[in-house]
């Protein structure tokens, strides 16, 4: 199974970004996928998830209204659609994914397999 995550860059407060994670190796279209972050000094932190049907979304609270997750089964991938970034959304972004058991999207355990990671840096 891999897990390819893109679209990490430098941007200026209030800007946008929009991550990709390519998924192979696993049936993608029955995978919950996430995304989570980790800034420098802290621990994995949940960003977003959505179920394996695309019908079911859940986001951190500092982030709901801003960024949208995404997922195209017909081509294994999952998109986290990034608005209004502020330098605290700083961090690697990595893309994750598991058959997550309702109430459980939000913890990293719940996720079996994960992507390399890329960087996002917001500057003031």
């Amino acid at each position: 199974v891999q897990l390819q995550a893109s679209g990490g860059g430098l941007v200026q407060a209030g800007g946008s970004l929009r991550l990709s994670c390519a998924a192979s190796g696993l049936a993608f279209s029955s995978y919950s996928m996430a995304w989570f972050r980790q800034a420098p000094g802290k621990e994995r932190e949940f960003v977003a998830a959505v179920r394996w049907s695309g019908g079911s979304t859940y986001y951190v609270d500092s982030v709901k209204g801003r960024f949208t997750i995404s997922r195209d089964n017909a081509k294994n991938l999952v998109y986290l659609q990034m608005n209004s970034l502020n330098p605290e959304d700083t961090a690697v972004y990595y893309c994750a994914a598991g058959r997550v058991i309702s109430g459980t999207a939000r913890t990293p355990r719940a996720y079996n397999y994960w992507g390399q990671g890329t960087q996002v840096t917001v500057s003031s």
